[in-house]
């Protein structure tokens, strides 16, 4: 650990006496030569460039997040949908990184960098620096502008964000169940906006939990007083399909599923507006709702605009072939919080595995910049792209030429990468339990809302006031232009 000071002084040193003792045997173990290499983020990217450097025990490592867990972001619609448990999608990093003592986990969240120094600077006031730099921060929701989006709207890029959702929507359930009057408020109107991958399974996998907890009259566990006719889950997205990165055989497969699912499909329609107890679209169109979801994209956590240097799309720091960032040294940047370019000159997605592979090849050309060798380019091996509808209902493109699947093969076929993405042999085999309960299980039912706090909401307030706020924004901004 390199912990220095407000006065920038070189010399170490721990400010807690137990947290030095607990330390010392493990940094007695490191050479006093060793390099040591600062991550921040211990995502996808941050997490997979520790592992790899662990293993060098000439590297020192020092992993900076504010969680102490690695979120696997592909299932937080399915802890959202109360089919896998928050555990199921996150892990401690000190247990991942478990048997590596050359890596010191540190809770912080960074709030300002140094990019020539190297050093970085936590919320709490301390300091790291290192003789390498690893940007790994990640991402968070882009509302793009939309007014009350921010405020009233549901992400869902995050675990605390599908955990709130799962309790809201259980709110939503128990308060229509309670008082069926409020059917006419938008209690049970859920609305998702982005039809991208995130958008599309949560809107698949919720038809199948309305299905499930609303059609089952004679289960002890349903909301017995509910149709599922009452319900409404409506996607929203301005462009003309849904999953736009897949093909048109495959986007016609997830629309009809979806609408199979019941879900309502808004294509070429954007939100304008989004108040405490409604949603107005681009049309014109004014929605009675309580649930608006947000899947409409994602840009970098704000400390890439703190680095004083240019940013790119969606905020992302834009990376050199080897993964550098262009005029600094011993400074990399990885994950959602980059823009990499692919083979055809265009950024390479938000995936996990693009931010796996990314983290691996970081690994491997900072000990190759320790050894004073040539640094490799990052070269992408695009395994394809899938997204899962619901029960047997998946799209898969498989491999660089995507080889399409449908239906129960690409269900099949999701299982089975997203447990090998998983961290640990416990997570996929909690995993796998969880999914055969769901699929060949009576019925879910053991959803418990443990934050009771979102069944208080004001029914007589629709936002008349954000949106009147809202409007007048509206109006200002076009006088201006």
């Amino acid at each position: 650990m390199n912990l220095i000071p407000s006065s920038r002084a070189t010399n170490t040193f721990v400010s807690a006496y137990e947290v030095q003792q607990a330390v010392t045997d493990s940094i007695d173990q490191i050479p006093n030569n060793a390099k040591h290499v600062v991550i921040v983020g211990g995502g996808f990217a941050g997490l997979n460039c520790a592992r790899k450097l662990a293993a060098n025990p000439n590297v020192r490592i020092t992993l900076l997040d504010k969680n102490n867990y690695q979120q696997f972001q592909p299932l937080l619609y399915q802890v959202a949908t109360a089919i896998l448990a928050p555990n199921n999608v996150a892990f401690n990093l000190r247990g991942t990184l478990f048997g590596h003592p050359n890596v010191d986990v540190k809770m912080a969240e960074v709030v300002s960098i140094d990019l020539s120094t190297h050093i970085v600077e936590t919320a709490q006031g301390q300091q790291y620096r290192g003789d390498f730099l690893v940007l790994a921060a990640g991402s968070q929701p882009d509302f793009f502008g939309t007014p009350g989006a921010d405020k009233y709207s549901y992400p869902l890029y995050s675990l605390h964000d599908a955990e709130l959702l799962r309790s809201r929507i259980l709110a939503m359930l128990e308060s229509a169940d309670r008082d069926p009057s409020l059917l006419a408020k938008g209690a049970l109107n859920f609305v998702i906006v982005g039809a991208g991958p995130t958008g599309t399974e949560m809107a698949g996998a919720f038809g199948d939990m309305l299905q499930s907890s609303l059609k089952s009259r004679n289960r002890d566990k349903a909301y017995k007083d509910l149709g599922v006719d009452r319900a409404q889950i409506l996607l929203v997205d301005a462009g003309n399909t849904v999953l736009s990165t897949f093909s048109p055989s495959a986007q016609a497969y997830a629309a009809k599923m979806l609408e199979e699912r019941g879900v309502q499909l808004r294509r070429g329609t954007k939100v304008k507006e989004v108040g405490a107890g409604h949603v107005v679209f681009s049309d014109g169109t004014r929605v009675p709702t309580h649930t608006v979801i947000w899947a409409g994209g994602l840009k970098a956590v704000s400390l890439s605009s703190n680095l004083g240097i240019k940013t790119g799309h969606g905020g992302r720091i834009d990376a050199q072939a080897d993964l550098t960032v262009p005029g600094l040294e011993g400074v990399y940047v990885l994950g959602d919080f980059a823009n990499i370019t692919g083979k055809d000159g265009k950024p390479l997605p938000q995936l996990a595995s693009v931010a796996e592979q990314s983290g691996k090849c970081c690994a491997k050309n900072i000990l190759l910049d320790i050894a004073g060798k040539p640094r490799d380019s990052f070269q992408y091996f695009d395994k394809g792209i899938m997204a899962m509808i619901g029960r047997n209902s998946a799209v898969a493109e498989v491999g660089e030429h995507r080889h399409e699947l449908h239906g129960a093969v690409a269900f099949a076929a999701w299982l089975g990468v997203h447990a090998a993405l998983l961290s640990s042999t416990r997570a996929k085999i909690e995993a796998f339990v969880e999914w055969a309960w769901d699929y060949f299980g009576a019925a879910r039912g053991d959803a418990v809302l443990d934050r009771t706090e979102e069944l208080q909401i004001n029914w007589e307030n629709d936002g008349e006031e954000c949106a009147s706020a809202a409007s007048a924004a509206n109006t200002k901004a076009e006088k201006a232009s």
